[in-house]
């Protein structure tokens, strides 16, 4: 196991972010983040898709870059497979997710991408400091059950997510902005299972992670997207009479 424990203010910052992840997860059962489909301009000024999407996610891996030394970090190393796993979703995430969106000429409250630059730079910033000073994995840290049942949790989740994210931009056509039924892999059951394969992988990260920071990361990824899929099934109930009676929000066939 981890032989190298926190430091105390480190851990109870942590348990304070996860209790304001909760209750950021409560609120935004009760109202819908105006982003996507629910952006407002009440919110304030606007700012493009695109450019708010690149802007908050890269931040995550600005500021846990920040506090990553990179010249002596061991590489090959259980922490350096799991820094490998988070980089390859935020590079996806930041570089190639925002330039393959067809939503031209759609806005996001400028106070959404800040609100999600904070998020990003507390989490990528709690994670950082956990691989640079107290991820201290032993060697057969790979073979153990909690990494290998997270990394096969980790990459479903990122199969379901990116395979789901491309069926919804493949539904509109190059200058369309509205919406569809989408038809394909688990939309058959799901509304959103994009937003499923995402929690998926974050759980699985905290899982083969076995750290607080990851922990904390999942709660907030939950607090921000199971009540996203809530709404979205609600959403796609009220604007298509035609809708699947069978699909569920979040887990197929049971909710």
């Amino acid at each position: 196991m981890i032989d190298y424990l926190p430091h105390q203010g480190y851990v109870v910052f942590i348990c304070c972010w996860i209790a304001t992840g909760i209750g950021a997860g409560i609120y935004l059962l009760r109202r819908e983040a105006p982003y996507g489909r629910y952006s407002s301009n009440n919110w304030g000024p606007m700012i493009s898709n695109k450019t708010g999407w690149l802007l908050m996610e890269t931040t995550v891996l600005i500021t846990f870059l920040v506090w990553l030394p990179l010249r002596t970090f061991q590489w090959r190393s259980p922490a350096g497979v799991m820094v490998c796993l988070f980089f390859l979703h935020y590079i996806h995430r930041s570089f190639v997710y925002p330039f393959m969106i067809r939503t031209k000429g759609k806005k996001m409250p400028v106070v959404i991408m800040l609100s999600a630059m904070l998020f990003n730079t507390v989490n990528g910033s709690l994670l950082g400091i956990w691989f640079a000073a107290f991820a201290h994995y032993p060697d057969n840290w790979f073979f153990s059950p909690a990494f290998i049942a997270g990394l096969l949790l980790f990459a479903t989740g990122m199969y379901v997510n990116w395979q789901s994210d491309y069926h919804l931009i493949q539904l509109r056509k190059k200058h369309e902005t509205g919406y569809k039924i989408p038809q394909k892999g688990l939309f058959r059951y799901l509304s959103s299972p994009n937003l499923t394969g995402e929690i998926m992988e974050w759980g699985g990260y905290a899982l083969l992670t076995w750290s607080l920071p990851a922990l904390a990361f999942f709660i907030w990824t939950c607090a921000n997207l199971v009540p996203r899929a809530m709404a979205n099934h609600r959403w796609y109930q009220q604007e298509f009479p035609e809708y699947p009676a069978n699909r569920k929000a979040l887990i197929p066939f049971t909710w």
